[in-house]
């Protein structure tokens, strides 16, 4: 009876697997005409995959590759404008993309891959135009996945290679309608997380329980789970009086300030779905242990907030009107307010950062500061807005709020978004 029940177990396995192998063919071939649009809209004569035992994770997402394509050889993947792609790949690994249309060029010695290379980049055009996952200056790290000596080698051969950022981010970051749900299923209910945060922290001050810090996001970390929210990245900072002056300060048990009457409280929580392909949500608010917030913190929240809301409103106004801008242009909006108060020295961060299915995503961050993001806001990307002033040794203030851009306006997700400290005791 085993042998017979294994018998049929390895016969439907027979059959499935070459079902889910083709189910991923027609999925790269989708893919792969969906770039070759993309390429002829941008005038560029190709786009040039490289990976080597897993240098570049944004070439397996994009070309819907799953790990078994990670060897110990290097693979290429060219895909032209129009007709056919080409991989080449070692002789030793020859079925590594397997998934992938095209033909199928092989090597063994680095003189045949520079020649087979070279067919294939510099075939019917002098000097054709190459994307290839690199950054120039490397003012995008995100984008620098292939390396200096690769470039090279492409350019040795008759190529002029520009970078793929901007293609990168219409096939990795802009999001699909079911993923903009997710988000905002998780934007709210992290909303009533901070509401939930503060008010235990009300409930223990009033019952004269001690708390810290780390009770407090184990509070936050319980809540999740309630949810349906969490997942890998997923980050809860709870910080309180000068922790609040170090933007990535994590409490830790051993360490963890304790939270009473008249401290300075700053959540910031970076949460998701606990289902396929959900997308994050990001987001800080600020409370002070008390029934009145004092002046001087109150004052420093309202310069955070007017830069927050001006570096909105820019992209806001632009998307209405569809004028091109890009992530460091509205770096330069918020940190101007910022700057103009008196306070540009205690701004050590950038504005904001792309959100997708990792917190941090690949599509544009916004960015003069840090790295100089040239990337254009596009319909379907989101990405935070997080002005923060910093004094070292007193308090920091952070407000964050995540912007998804639509066709013609964008959306300001985790209504309605923080417009003044918390008096938390007053909850």
């Amino acid at each position: 009876m085993k042998c017979q029940r294994l018998f049929f177990l390895t016969s439907i396995a027979a059959l499935v697997s070459p079902l889910v192998q083709m189910r991923a063919a027609l999925s790269s071939e989708n893919r792969v005409a969906e770039i070759q649009s993309a390429l002829r809209a941008a005038k560029l004569d190709g786009w040039l995959f490289y990976d080597f035992r897993g240098s570049d994770p944004l070439a397996l997402r994009i070309l819907k590759l799953d790990q078994h394509a990670v060897g110990s050889r290097r693979w290429f993947y060219y895909i032209p404008p129009t007709g056919e792609c080409t991989k080449i790949v070692h002789r030793i690994e020859p079925a590594k993309l397997d998934t992938l249309p095209g033909t199928r060029l092989e090597y063994s010695s680095w003189k045949e891959l520079h020649a087979r290379l070279r067919d294939t980049v510099a075939a019917g055009k002098e000097k054709p135009r190459i994307a290839m996952q690199y950054s120039p200056m490397g003012d995008v790290p995100y984008m620098s996945r292939v390396d200096a000596g690769t470039i090279e080698l492409i350019r040795s051969l008759g190529a002029e290679v520009t970078t793929s950022a901007e293609l990168v981010q219409q096939f990795e970051a802009v999001w699909s309608p079911e993923q903009l749900q997710t988000h905002i299923e998780a934007s709210d209910k992290m909303r009533r997380i901070f509401l939930d945060a503060f008010g235990e922290i009300a409930r223990r001050i009033h019952a004269e329980e001690p708390t810290t810090e780390y009770d407090i996001e184990q509070f936050i970390l319980r809540r999740w789970q309630e949810e349906g929210m969490g997942g890998e990245n997923a980050d809860a900072i709870v910080s309180v009086n000068a922790n609040t002056a170090n933007p990535h300060y994590t409490p830790k048990r051993e360490t963890a300030l304790p939270i009473r009457r008249g401290d300075f409280v700053l959540l910031d929580l970076a949460s998701k779905l606990r289902q396929p392909g959900a997308v994050f949500t990001d987001q800080t608010w600020t409370g002070f242990v008390g029934e009145r917030v004092p002046d001087e913190y109150a004052r420093v929240f309202n310069i955070v907030r007017e830069a927050r809301d001006a570096a909105v409103e820019f992209v806001r106004a632009a998307v209405r009107v569809g004028k091109s801008i890009r992530g460091a242009d509205v770096d330069d909006v918020s940190r101007g307010v910022i700057t103009r108060a008196g306070y540009g020295e205690y701004f050590t961060h950038r504005t904001g950062h792309s959100i997708g299915e990792e917190v941090h995503g690949n599509g544009v961050n916004i960015d003069n500061f840090e790295t100089r993001d040239s990337r254009r806001i596009t319909a379907g990307v989101c990405f935070s807005i997080e002005p923060g002033i910093y004094l070292p040794g007193k308090f920091g203030v952070r407000s964050e709020i995540d912007v998804y851009v639509g066709n013609d306006d964008i959306e300001v997700t985790g209504q309605p978004i923080q417009t003044e400290i918390v008096p938390i005791l007053k909850l």
